[in-house]
């Protein structure tokens, strides 16, 4: 039934007007704003949605949205460069580099956060 759907991904953020120049400016991407949230638009067609939830937000405390890259340290350097500070974590299920950077498992991916908390990543696209 839904097979065919043009689905899309949402999370709430706490202030549409701060998070707008992160995602547009500082990532780079497709950003429209309407009706008091944005749509990010991202390569090959896909979409998600930021509604504005104000003080009621609270960040996601899982990877909200992940970024394919061919180099996960080229695009961390890009982004440090950018101003974005990738988190670090030294516990049972992940640790990350000085860099913020996690090789475990055969998967490299580094997590940073958006303006309202939400987790994001890039992650080293494989074969």
């Amino acid at each position: 039934m839904l097979r065919d759907s043009h689905a899309f991904s949402s999370f709430s953020v706490d202030d549409i007007a701060a998070v707008k120049p992160f995602y547009a400016d500082t990532l780079g991407l497709d950003v429209e704003e309407e009706a008091g949230m944005l749509f990010l638009r991202l390569g090959g067609g896909g979409s998600v949605l930021l509604y504005p939830k104000g003080p009621e937000h609270t960040p996601a405390t899982y990877t909200a949205l992940n970024f394919r890259v061919p180099d996960v340290e080229a695009a961390v350097d890009e982004l440090v460069r950018r101003g974005v500070r990738f988190e670090q974590y030294d516990d049972a299920w992940i640790r990350t580099d000085k860099k913020g950077i996690s090789r475990a498992e055969g998967m490299t991916v580094a997590w940073f956060k958006d303006p309202a908390g939400n987790i994001l990543s890039v992650v080293e696209e494989r074969g």
